[in-house]
Order: structure tokens, then C-alpha cells, then sequence
């Protein structure tokens, strides 16, 4: 069964860097539109990032073409305004004010193109921090979630780029929901998605527990969990999490478990009875879970409607058999390197999102790209050599 493409037709001129915008443009080319990415010459400096950064273009650059203009001529800007008067989106990411200086701002775009839905991905919203530099660390610390995932006085950042790509996704949301408007419309319009914003309303739920109760919500380590069992325990291996989270639950864990003397207990029978004596039953829990191998704890939750979780590292889901079905596809490296990367995470009409992707070498497609806004092999040619735009060696 061929992968679902509801947005086939949708073209999407991207210029963006890093994360938060390369997530608007993979998860549109995922669905099926047409992504052309604008990079520099020579090609987007992200493709060379080292460390934690090294991961970034090829997760969220799969499935579009790449063409390298210098947006400080004149003529690499003119094909740009040409891409961007006949494409559906554009998507940009840089610092307020970087695309204006060229013409590019939406006002300008919208006048040659009034059915264009411009979206911009930005540190904050309108308002006094809008002209700040912002980074998804700068979001999650500003933004409550890094007070909320560390231990009291520790403030750690989440293990991934959880705002950049959530921050993406509500500029996707924003995007398609800009499309359905036009088909009423016939107009487009400018679609605005942050990283602050995205993180307040990733930490609301700690808004509004202060707000219901009264009481600041404590730190994610130093939390008073609402079930009395939601923890990672040792094993004799490897740990694992467990949680407990209803009262039939609780039964059904004391059976699997032999822990006759805690069902006997009747004032246990309760999930706030149980939170409340939590420092009672956990020792018992933890000193027979710690009894067992980690297969032996999963062998007894698995089918039993209890949740639970081995503790996975990034790079042991390439292994997962759950993700063999449907959840990873097959992608080459611009370096010809064959990896098999995490796909768009939905199913539609019975199909998965994704397909095998090749990653664009920078400007790979720059020849094919101008032909399609119709320019003649001679044009294309003295845009080449004149270095206003760039073609891969």
C-alpha cells in the first residue's frame, strides 16, 4: 500500500535552518506537498553541525528538494520572489526582520501572491520579548519546563529538541488550518507559531494545578505523584516503569505479583489511600520487583493492561519490532550512507505516513526547480555561472 499524500499539489518554498522550521516543511513534504528548500550557497550550515546538532538535517529534511541561491544578489533574489509567486507556503524560520530586507516580508509576498500562506516561526509572539533571540533552551527555561523537569534548584533541559519541533507542529496545524480557510476564502494569509508561546502551553497543565489548587506545582523528581505506584524500579538488569493507575488495576497487579498480604489490606483499595501510604508499599514493591529480571517483570505485564515501559535509549529503537512495522523508513545520506530514520508518527486511511527518502546534496535540484518556473536552459545556465545560484558538484 503506497503512502498517504493528502497534500499532493501543495507547493512549499522553504527558508529555514536548523529545527523548528525544517519540522514545518518535513511534516507538509511528509503528507505529500511539494518542499522546495532554499539554502546558501554551498549549502545550509546545519548539514555540518557536530555533537547533539549532528542529527538535525537529515531528520528534518527528508522528502524535499534543495536549491542554493545567494540571497545577496540580485538574481538569486529574483528567483526567490519567482518561487515564492507561484508556491502555495512558504516557511521561514529566521531572525525577525532577516527576510524583510529582501523583500520577502509577507506583505510584499501576499501583494504577488495573495493566495500565499506565509509561515513564520519565531522565538515569541508579539509582544516585549518578540525581538529577542530565542533557542528551544532559551524557551524551556524561560518556559517553566526546564524548573519542571530537573530536581528543585536544578533546572535540566528535556532530552530533545521537544519545543523546536513541537513549536513546528503548531505551525503545521496553523498552516493547514490556513488552507482550509482559502478554499473559502481564495486568500491566504500569515501564520505565526513560537517557541515561548508553544512552551507555556506545554507546562498549562502546571498553570492550571496552581491555578485549581493554589499550591505551586513541585519539580517532575520531587513531585506527589497521583497514583502511588508510577515509578521506574531496579531489577536484577535493566530497570523498567511501572505504573498503577485504577483501582482494578491494583487488583490485578497484587494477583500477577503474589502481593496477597497488600490486596488483604482493604484500606489499600483506594488510589488515594494508596498515595497516601505510598512510603509503606513502595519498599515492598521495589525490594520484589528488584528480586526479578527485567524479561521476567515484562513477561508478567505484558497483556495485562498495566502499563509499564522498559527504559529504551534512542539508539535501540532502530532494533524495535514495534517500530519494524511501518514506524522507520528507509533514508541515504547526501554522503550515500543507507539509515532507516523515524517516519511522520500517523496512519491514515489504513496506510502510514513515509517512504523511502534520499537526502538532498545542496542544490541538487537547482536545474530542475528553475525549469519548473520556467526558465530556459540559457537563463539557468548564466544563473550557474554567474554564482546567484548554487549546483551541487
Amino acid at each position: 500500500m503506497s503512502a498517504p499524500t493528502p497534500l499532493a499539489g501543495i507547493r512549499v518554498v522553504e527558508f529555514t535552518h536548523m529545527v523548528m522550521g525544517p519540522v514545518v516543511g518535513h511534516i507538509l513534504a511528509g503528507l505529500g506537498a511539494e518542499v522546495v528548500r532554499i539554502e546558501p550557497i554551498g549549502g545550509d550550515s546545519t548539514r555540518r553541525l557536530k555533537g547533539s546538532g549532528a542529527g538535525y538535517f537529515p531528520m528534518y529534511n527528508r522528502g524535499k528538494q534543495s536549491i542554493c541561491l545567494d540571497l545577496k544578489s540580485a538574481e538569486g533574489v529574483a528567483v526567490a520572489r519567482d518561487l515564492v509567486a507561484q508556491a502555495d507556503v512558504l516557511v521561514e524560520n529566521f531572525r525577525p526582520g532577516a527576510l524583510d530586507r529582501l523583500g520577502l516580508d509577507y506583505e510584499s509576498c501576499a501583494a504577488a501572491n495573495p493566495g500565499l500562506v506565509y509561515c513564520s516561526e519565531k522565538g515569541f509572539l508579539p509582544g516585549p520579548y518578540e525581538n529577542r533571540t530565542a533557542l528551544d533552551e532559551v524557551a524551556q527555561m524561560m518556559g517553566g519546563l526546564a524548573y519542571m523537569t530537573g530536581p528543585p534548584g536544578r533546572p535540566l533541559r528535556a532530552g530533545a529538541s521537544v519545543i523546536d519541533v513541537t513549536g513546528g507542529m503548531f505551525g503545521v496545524i496553523g498552516v493547514l488550518a490556513a488552507l482550509e480557510e482559502r478554499h473559502r476564502t481564495g486568500r491566504g494569509q500569515k501564520v505565526t507559531a513560537s517557541l515561548f508561546e508553544t512552551t507555556a502551553y506545554l507546562v498549562g497543565q502546571h498553570m492550571a494545578q496552581f491555578a485549581v489548587t493554589g499550591s505551586p506545582a513541585a519539580p517532575m523528581p520531587a513531585r506527589v505523584s497521583a497514583w502511588a505506584i508510577y515509578d521506574v524500579f531496579e531489577t536484577k538488569d535493566e530497570p523498567v516503569f511501572i505504573g498503577v493507575v485504577t483501582d482494578a488495576l491494583w487488583e490485578k497487579f497484587c494477583r500477577l505479583f503474589a502481593l496477597d498480604d497488600l490486596w488483604a489490606d482493604e484500606t489499600l483499595r483506594e488510589n488515594n489511600a494508596r498515595v497516601a501510604a505510598r512510603d509503606r508499599i513502595i519498599p515492598a514493591i521495589r525490594a520484589l520487583v528488584a528480586t526479578m529480571t527485567r524479561a521476567e517483570v515484562i513477561a508478567r505485564l505484558d497483556g495485562s493492561g498495566l502499563p509499564f515501559a522498559p527504559i529504551g535509549k534512542p539508539e535501540d529503537l532502530f532494533d524495535d519490532p514495534h517500530l519494524q512495522h511501518g514506524g522507520l523508513e528507509d533514508v541515504t545520506l547526501d554522503n550515500g550512507t543507507a539509515v532507516r530514520l523515524p517516519t511522520i508518527p500517523l496512519e491514515m486511511g489504513g496506510a502510514r505516513i513515509g517512504a523511502p527518502q534520499q537526502l538532498p546534496t545542496p542544490g541538487r535540484d537547482a536545474r530542475g526547480v528553475l525549469a519548473g518556473l520556467g526558465y530556459d536552459e540559457d537563463r539557468i545556465a548564466d544563473l550557474i555561472e554567474s554564482g546567484a545560484v548554487g549546483e551541487s558538484a
